[in-house]
């Protein structure tokens, strides 16, 4: 078989089961670090057999047995096993003396390793940048590089971050289990959180070519419903599960032909995903529900409130923006920051004017987002608007400049060359 179909095999494998993977593994030995360690060599042990043996029938299993069986030889080498089996049994022994407590407080099991995995990237033990960096790594399967791209900090210091967080976690003795009580409560809005950056990476990629990831939507995706299975009573995770499904919706038509990026008024809606535009409005009524009971609701249901009018419009023209106005402003005072204000600003200048959303951006400032080319992109696109052509063309141009995935920085500079055109043009 040719080395590049091996090569793309072993790739692909990689992508779909590595986070499966190490989740796996990480019940087997309660130890993330090791856990990686062990996906690692399993990765290598294909990459040096599969070319002169061929593609297994199943990737996945040959991967999870080839991990396995190293595990155990290591365990035995270092003689981990009997000292974990002394401490389970301790453990075991400890828990026979606790007396019978509430059942809101009894453990119970969630059904998919993956989950599990980020419930325990989000140990409190950790720094918030540290639980997203470690679920990045250990659960969306992106490189230390492309994690150090995304959080602006050099590839070393990623990689010291991420080793930090993982013995943190070892020396926290933090279990692979589902917390419970309170504990769980504290920690849901952070497992929010990381799901919800990991479809954002997936939507928008912060580097490379690729302007979407689809295999971080997809499983971003998956944890939400699981999540929502896990907490039915919460507005909040049905808010986000409608919010990735909804906005997840339009992957296939955020791109064209040739994989260049497509803005959302000329996307073909033909292209979206009804089924899951369907799920999206089916989890946003739930939690619609939830929230006319007396339950607080919060940013991802006022998203996904957002995201419905784009999905419920049959084309941008028939867009109701000045709903969208209104719930940004509603946004804005639940969840403040500068990300919000941006795409206010953005509503703003479509409801009413451009002017009404360079006004926003005007009260935020320039560097409110550091070197992010959020900022200059909208403020180009508010100017465009506006007929402000040489403005425009110089804010996509900046915006073009800052930003690091290939496919966003050809769009840009596509919109600041169309605008210099507009310029020179006569009358």
């Amino acid at each position: 078989m040719p080395a590049a179909t091996t090569a793309d095999a072993i790739t692909a494998a990689w992508r779909d089961e590595s986070a499966k993977l190490i989740a796996a593994l990480t019940r087997m030995t309660r130890d993330v670090g090791l856990a990686e360690d062990l996906a690692q060599d399993a990765l290598v042990a294909a990459l040096e057999q599969w070319p002169d043996r061929g593609i297994p029938d199943n990737p996945a299993a040959w991967l999870m047995t080839t991990a396995k069986r190293r595990g155990i030889d290591q365990i035995r080498r270092a003689d981990t096993l009997r000292r974990k089996t002394e401490e389970l049994g301790r453990a075991q022994e400890m828990r026979g003396e606790v007396d019978p407590v509430d059942l809101t407080d009894q453990v119970d099991y969630i059904e998919d390793d993956v989950l599990r995995l980020i419930f325990l990237c989000c140990h409190p033990s950790l720094t918030p940048d540290s639980r997203a960096a470690l679920t990045l790594r250990m659960v969306g399967g992106l490189t230390t590089t492309e994690i150090a791209r995304g959080f602006l900090v050099a590839e070393t210091s990623m990689g010291q971050r991420l080793t930090r967080a993982k013995k943190a976690l070892t020396e926290a003795r933090a279990e692979f289990e589902l917390p419970t009580g309170e504990d769980r409560a504290r920690r849901l809005d952070d497992v929010m959180a990381v799901i919800y950056l990991i479809f954002n990476e997936g939507y928008s990629a912060t580097a490379g070519d690729d302007w979407t990831r689809a295999d971080l939507v997809g499983e971003s995706i998956r944890l939400a419903r699981m999540l929502a299975q896990l907490a039915p009573g919460e507005p909040e995770v049905h808010g986000l599960a409608a919010l990735l499904e909804i906005q997840g919706s339009r992957i296939s038509a955020r791109t064209d032909a040739d994989g260049q990026p497509v803005l959302l008024d000329d996307q073909d809606r033909t292209r979206w995903d009804q089924p899951m535009i369907r799920r999206g409005l089916a989890a946003l009524a739930q939690a619609e529900l939830l929230a006319a009971r007396g339950v607080p609701v919060g940013r991802y249901y006022l998203q996904a409130a957002i995201a419905s009018q784009h999905a419920r419009a049959t084309s941008a023209g028939d867009t109701d923006w000045k709903r969208i106005a209104i719930l940004y402003d509603v946004l804005a005072e639940a969840a403040p920051g500068a990300v919000v204000e941006v795409n206010r600003a953005v509503a703003h200048g479509r409801a009413f004017d451009p002017g009404a959303g360079l006004a926003v951006l005007e009260e935020l400032g320039p560097d409110a987002l550091g070197d992010s080319p959020l900022i200059p992109s909208v403020h180009g696109d508010l100017l465009e608007r506006a007929g402000q052509h040489a403005g425009a063309a110089e804010a996509f141009t900046e915006a073009a400049r800052r930003t690091r995935n290939g496919g966003e920085r050809t769009l840009l500079e596509k919109r600041a060359e169309k605008n210099r055109a507009a310029v020179s043009e006569p009358g």
